[in-house]
């Protein structure tokens, strides 16, 4: 069941134009909404003003859990979007789902390579021309923040933005962790999946609530990709964006998540912490 939508119009909600999704993304968007209606309630509130798109547009999101990337693909499809996303080097070398992943329109970075620098240019020159909206997970994996609130992460997502000139869209979700177990850090095994099979096949049952609030665009016209430093200052304004969108999300587990997943690392502490 989805909300309505606060301080929207129905423009806000107007499918993009142009951009063209191959069918097979079509196919996978409609199974995930699916899938995201079996596995919870989806509430979104907030939209992507029309004026964005049809046009270059990064969307920058929290990272929360394992099943946090079938919300947003089910949000943003609830909202007439069909994003793609910025996705590591391995998922696309994988047998059968990376053919899909690759013919879908997904752009690839193999971080820590040789060829990465190469691929930030190019993913750049790509941004300035595509017409559908890219999703980026900021903090690069999911929190590993006592209190899941959102990791430092780095400042690739800001240089792509300030590099290509093209609109950042905070994106705040609370609830899709709910779902599915954090696991193992590598799957050795079928018994390293027991964890996140067990959670997954109870989710329908348990019901979850997964909230997903687009906020309005950065404004990220005071720093200069040129500028030394200027992309620090850039990414901590996106994150800090991101976090006064997810405060009222989870008003009621304001420190900890309710949820207990007994998986998850709690190392690190969230330096945005509001």
């Amino acid at each position: 069941m989805l909300s309505g939508t606060t301080g929207s119009s129905t423009d806000d909600h107007a499918p993009s134009r142009g951009g063209g999704t191959p069918a097979i993304w079509r196919a996978m968007l409609a199974a995930d909404h699916n899938l995201v209606r079996v596995a919870g309630r989806l509430r979104v509130t907030g939209s992507v003003p029309r004026r964005l798109r049809g046009r270059p547009l990064l969307i920058a999101a929290n990272h929360i859990g394992n099943f946090d990337p079938f919300v947003l693909m089910a949000a943003c499809r609830s909202i007439g979007l069909a994003p793609r996303f910025m996705l590591a080097g391995g998922l696309l070398d994988a047998p059968v789902l990376g053919s899909a992943l690759k013919a879908s329109g997904h752009l690839r970075v193999d971080r820590g390579s040789a060829s990465a620098v190469q691929q930030f240019a190019d993913a750049v020159d790509e941004l300035r021309s595509t017409r559908v909206p890219i999703i980026v997970y900021p903090e690069g994996r999911i929190s590993h923040d006592r209190g899941l609130w959102p990791e430092r992460g780095k400042t690739g997502l800001a240089r792509l933005a300030l590099g290509s000139g093209v609109p950042v869209v905070p994106v705040s979700q609370w609830g899709a962790h709910e779902a599915v177990y954090w696991g193992t850090p590598t799957v050795s095994g079928l018994g390293d999946l027991v964890p996140l099979a067990r959670s997954g096949f109870t989710s329908p049952l348990r019901r979850p609530t997964f909230r997903v609030h687009f906020g309005e665009p950065v404004d990220l016209a005071e720093f200069d990709a040129g500028t030394p430093g200027h992309a620090v200052k850039a990414h901590a304004k996106i994150m800090r964006t991101i976090t006064e969108g997810l405060v009222p999300l989870r008003r009621d587990e304001p420190d900890v998540p309710r949820f207990r997943d007994p998986t998850r690392p709690t190392d690190t502490v969230s330096p945005w912490h509001p």
